[in-house]
This record gives C-alpha cells, structure tokens and sequence, in this order.
C-alpha cells in the first residue's frame, strides 16, 4: 500500500479496512499534516546508529520514517487493534519492535535492556495531556541512556513545560521538567492537522536531559514532596501548604523558612527551583527527626 500515513483519505481507509473506531479514552488524534510531520523528524534529528522509543504509533505515520533513519524503533502501543495496521503499513522495515504495554505500567529499564541492549535513547510521543505529568516522571527518573525527549503535546501541558515562576501555568511539572532536563518550545502545531480534529492546540516540546542536576540536594523524593505539597492548595501561604508535612510543627517550620531567607507568607508558585532546593535542604533533617 502507499505509505502516506498523513493523508486524511487514506487513514480514514486504514480505519475502516481494519474496522478500528478511535478511543477517546486514549486521545486518538492522528496527524494529518506531512510538513508537520517533517518538522518533528528534523526536531528529533534520528541518525543511523540511534535507538528512538515511540510512544503510541498508531498508524505508523512518525514510525516509519524514525526507522528510515535509525538503528531501531521500539514502539510501545497501548491499543492492541492497531497491530494488524502496522504490520501492513510498517512491513518494508525490519528494524521496529512493537510492544503491547501501557508505558506508564512497563517496566522501562527492562525494556530497554531486552530490546535495545547499548546505546542511548530518543523519545518521541504525541502524549496524551491526561498521562503528560506521569510519563515525565516515570521516564525521566527511569535511570535510562536519554539523549533526548521530542514531545507533541497539548498546548497547555507545554506552555506548563516552560512557565516561570509567578505564572498560572507554574507547577510541579514545570519544576520536574527545569531539574531534569533544558526545555525549549519549538514550534505550535494546530488542532486542524489532526484526524479527528481535536478542540485544543497543540506544541511539540524538546526536552534535552543534563548531564548533572542543576541544584543540589539531599533527597530528589524528597524534593519533590516538598514541591508537591507547595503546590497542592496554590493558594494557601508556603508555611500553611507545608505544616502538614511537618506534622504541624507550625511556628518551627515558619523560623526555619524565614531563617533560609524566604518569607513564610509566599506562595509556593513564585518559588524557583533553586529555592525549592534550598528549602528541602535546610528541611530534610527536620522531617527526618
């Protein structure tokens, strides 16, 4: 078969040849769109001796073309339906391995060792905004050889990616994104090149990990409770959001954040990172007695 994955007619004819109707319990939104499609290959620039990790092929549309370009794809589909298409559309390429595994489930470390075994990694996804928060965090903590992290996502959860403190948009996310790895938004992608349309925008996102973290702390957990628990009533002071984790040690827990030289009365949204970091550093011992 011709292997335009983006034209609207042919993957209209994919579903119906193979009676596939889309879940909206998995954000089936298939791109439609060959120059956008381009864009995200140049975005993740796949060379012959890279392993790339897809999240949710689908139709095969960016698979393909990944494993024109690279040493191997392993493409992790939640959606079993979808296997039957891709052994058709995928067939001129021996070097893809799907799996039938919800990503947020699989155990990553094993994965990449029985399938990949050397080299590092590229990550390419068109992420559902319901499993964005969760995937970041199991992949980027995973301990695996990331090299980089190419991301379709909905606006929102991007624009969330590379918020600044004081914004709407800055959150718990934003603080795991800023440790982990350097965030750049690369370009906005419409939500009329999807099939079906869907009601939001969209961004795709590149994600470079760091080779060190950009703070230092005692406990990475650690700091992400704090982070947490700061923002999980956005609109409570930073001393009321964290006393229950101090087992309501109020006043002690005001001295030692003033004593940090931040102000207990802020808000946990206008703190950066390095100030989460030196808060779960002058804390760590506190909680631990």
């Amino acid at each position: 078969m011709s292997k335009n994955l983006t034209s609207p007619r042919q993957v209209r004819e994919i579903l119906d040849k193979f009676d596939i109707t889309l879940s909206r319990k998995f954000s089936q939104n298939f791109l439609i769109d060959k120059n956008i499609l381009e864009k995200i290959i140049v975005a993740v620039c796949p060379e012959k001796e890279d392993n790339i990790l897809e999240v949710g092929p689908g139709i095969g549309a960016l698979t393909l073309p990944l494993a024109q370009k690279s040493r191997l794809v392993v493409a992790v589909e939640i959606d079993r339906r979808f296997f039957p298409v891709m052994a058709e559309t995928l067939a001129e390429q021996n070097n893809i391995i799907v799996v039938n595994e919800d990503i947020l489930k699989i155990d990553l470390k094993n994965l990449y060792d029985k399938k990949f075994g050397v080299g590092v990694i590229k990550v390419v996804s068109n992420l559902p905004y319901y499993v964005t928060t969760s995937f970041l965090f199991k992949i980027l903590s995973a301990g695996l050889p990331l090299a980089s992290l190419t991301l379709m996502l909905q606006q929102e959860a991007a624009s969330r990616l590379v918020a600044r403190p004081g914004s709407k948009d800055y959150g718990v996310l934003t603080l795991l994104a800023q440790y982990y790895c350097l965030v750049d938004l690369l370009f906005r992608v419409s939500a009329s090149v999807f099939f079906p349309c869907p009601k939001v925008e969209s961004a795709v996102i590149s994600l470079i990990p760091r080779k060190t973290p950009p703070v230092e702390v005692p406990d990475i957990e650690f700091l992400f409770d704090l982070i947490r628990a700061a923002f999980q009533q956005r609109r409570k002071t930073l001393v009321n959001a964290l006393e229950k984790m101090f087992l309501g040690r109020k006043e002690e827990l005001r001295e030692i954040i003033r004593d940090a030289g931040i102000s207990p009365g802020i808000r946990g949204e206008m703190l950066s990172l390095e100030q989460f970091a030196l808060l779960s550093r002058v804390l760590y011992n506190v909680v631990r007695k």
